[in-house]
C-alpha cells in the first residue's frame, strides 16, 4: 500500500471511530474498539493494543493478538522509551532496539504511540507489532496518532 492509500485508510478508520464512540465516551471501552477495528483492518499488524499507565507500571489493557505480556515493569522496552521521550517511536527492527522486551518472538517491527489524557499526561500507550521487518512508517505514526486521541476525545 503505497503512503497515500495509506493515509487515506487512516482517515477512514479514523472517521469509523468517530462515529462509533458518539455514543461511547468510556476510554477503556474506546481502546478496546480502536485495538478490534486497527488490527482487522490493517493486514501487516500482528498485535495491536494499549498498555495503561497505572502505578509505575504499563498493564496491558486493551488488545488483539496473541498473548501479551501482562505487565511492563520498566525502564525497557520501546512501550517505556515512549513514555520516557514523550513522543511515538518507530522501531524498524525490534531485535536491534537496545533493551526490547520481547513478549511474542515473531514481532520483528513495532510502533508505540502516546496516549494522553485531556491534562496532555500519557496514561497508555498504543503498541503495534508486526512479524515484519521496517513495517511502520511516519504516514502510520500520523494516523495512529490521531486515532490515539480519541480515546479522550471526540
Amino acid at each position: 500500500m503505497n503512503p497515500t492509500q495509506l493515509a487515506g485508510r487512516y482517515q477512514r478508520i479514523h472517521a469509523q471511530l468517530t462515529e462509533l464512540f458518539e455514543k461511547n465516551g468510556d476510554p477503556v471501552a474506546r481502546m478496546a474498539t480502536i485495538s478490534a477495528l486497527l488490527h482487522h483492518k490493517m493486514p501487516s499488524f500482528f498485535w495491536t493494543g494499549f498498555y495503561r499507565l497505572e502505578a509505575g507500571q504499563l498493564l496491558v489493557g486493551p488488545y488483539q493478538g496473541p498473548l501479551a505480556c501482562a505487565v511492563l515493569e520498566g525502564p525497557e522496552g520501546v512501550c517505556w522509551a515512549a513514555v520516557r521521550e514523550n513522543k511515538s517511536i518507530i522501531v524498524p527492527d525490534v531485535h536491534a532496539f537496545a533493551g526490547h522486551v520481547a513478549c511474542d518472538e515473531r514481532s520483528k517491527s513495532e510502533i508505540v504511540v502516546p496516549v494522553r489524557e485531556p491534562a496532555g499526561n500519557i496514561v497508555a500507550v498504543l503498541d503495534v507489532d508486526a512479524d515484519e521487518l521496517d513495517v511502520f512508517s511516519e504516514t502510520d505514526r500520523v494516523g495512529l496518532e490521531a486515532i490515539t486521541e480519541l480515546v479522550y476525545g471526540s
